[in-house]
């Protein structure tokens, strides 16, 4: 009866042992995914943002379409997109829900072409330099672009990847301390038979063997347990964010795993490699401290 309850105490503190590193393991792969895909979050609001070139009233539609070869060929251009009068008057009607043009009696509105920004140029400098280069056009009006959002953008981007960054090392810092002293736990239930070990002379190395084997197949169970829910995770928000963060990128996300995988059977192994020695540097008598 006492070596069944033995038994299944043991089995108990494995799964807890597993759970901890699991869910640990879990958040930091959390944490991973969004830093990966950092990158890729900043590149898709950035391209979203654009800019608008009012076209002269007597600019010929010639000229206009040249002017939107010349920006289609620019590095600094993601697409361009040019709207005549008709087809931003129609736009407008539909936004308002009214015929304005029949109300006027004329269509008071600009051609214009639509920019998008490749996500490097993304930025007020860049900026800068590319509105006076387009000013230089005799077909341009205006370029027109929320200067206030742009710069708020860039701020807020560099902003969340340090919050990101210094969040993902404490984050870290407190998933080592909580494995740490879930494996200590486990160790401490075992001083006395590493005790006993050394007694009849076991070398240390003998003793940790076993426990450092067991440390690395806790830590690969914890991490298999922590893919499958970042697994699941990932399928759920697939198309809900679906090219917003690389959910299709096979790389990436394989690189995720895999460095789940390391980690778990790296803190695993070290917590367990300074909890066995702990105990095999204590005396007899400081065991029942």
């Amino acid at each position: 009866m006492s070596s069944s309850i033995a038994r299944r105490k043991l089995r108990s503190s494995y799964a807890t042992t597993i759970i901890s590193i699991s869910l640990v393991l879990f958040l930091l792969g959390i944490i991973g995914f969004l830093f990966l895909n950092a990158n890729r979050l900043s590149t898709y609001i950035k391209e979203n943002l654009g800019f608008t070139i009012l076209i002269n009233d007597n600019a010929r539609e010639a000229e206009v379409v040249r002017l939107q070869t010349i920006l289609n060929a620019a590095p600094y251009v993601r697409i361009a997109e040019y709207i005549n009068k008709d087809q931003a008057a129609d736009a407008l009607k539909e936004e308002l829900g009214e015929d304005f043009v029949e109300f006027l009696g004329y269509n008071p509105l600009l051609a214009s072409i639509e920019v998008k920004l490749a996500a490097q140029w993304a930025n007020p400098d860049s900026m800068a330099r590319i509105e006076a280069q387009i000013m230089s056009f005799p077909q341009v009006k205006e370029v027109y672009y929320q200067k206030n959002l742009l710069d708020a953008i860039n701020e807020n981007i560099r902003k969340i990847t340090l919050v990101l960054g210094v969040f993902s090392l404490l984050l870290l810092v407190i998933s080592i301390a909580l494995i740490n002293n879930t494996i200590r736990l486990s160790v401490y239930s075992k001083r006395f038979l590493i005790k006993t070990m050394q007694l009849v002379g076991a070398t240390k190395g003998f003793i940790r063997r076993p426990f450092l084997w067991k440390s690395l197949l806790h830590g690969l169970a914890g991490a298999t347990v922590a893919i499958v829910l970042l697994s699941l995770m990932i399928y759920g928000l697939s198309n809900e964010l679906d090219g917003v963060i690389g959910f299709s990128n096979i790389i990436l996300i394989g690189l995720l795993f895999l460095i789940v995988i390391l980690l778990g059977l790296m803190i695993t192994f070290v917590s367990t490699f300074f909890a066995v020695n702990k105990y095999l540097r204590l005396k007899t008598d400081q065991l029942y401290y």
